[in-house]
């Protein structure tokens, strides 16, 4: 079992910037990769970007990149989404997953291919 707490949510203006802190505890070991996904109001929860542990390859959704970086700290079991230029679109509740497993890099973005989730931090961007 890996258990995630996400910190660092709050609000900011258009074209600020957050950063989001997902801190892993447990099993930490069996994790394989860990990603960042958001979710709207009335939106289905979305792919934002992932990080495989190891190896450090990074995926980003397209409407992040070039704006979000996903980082990690293996020895503090934790992984950061630097978010730059935001935007009111951004606005979501940001949820922290983990993998464990095989990484198929095609199903990276699907929500079914996580295996652990946190309880999710408030971004609010502003206009």
């Amino acid at each position: 079992q890996v258990l995630l707490l996400e910190s660092g949510g709050g609000l900011v203006q258009a074209g600020g910037s957050l950063r989001l802190a997902c801190a892993a505890s447990g099993d930490t070991f069996s994790s394989s990769a860990m990603g960042w996904f958001r979710q709207a109001p009335g939106k289905e929860r979305e792919f934002v970007a992932a990080v495989i542990r190891s190896a450090g390859n990074t995926y980003y959704a397209g409407s992040v990149k070039g704006r979000f970086t996903i980082s990690r700290d293996n020895a503090k079991n934790t992984v950061y989404l630097q978010m730059n230029s935001l935007k009111p679109e951004d606005t979501a509740v940001y949820y922290c997953a983990a993998k464990s497993g095989i990484i198929i890099s095609p199903t990276i973005a699907q929500r079914g291919t996580w295996h652990y989730w946190g309880q999710g931090t408030q971004v609010t961007v502003s206009s």
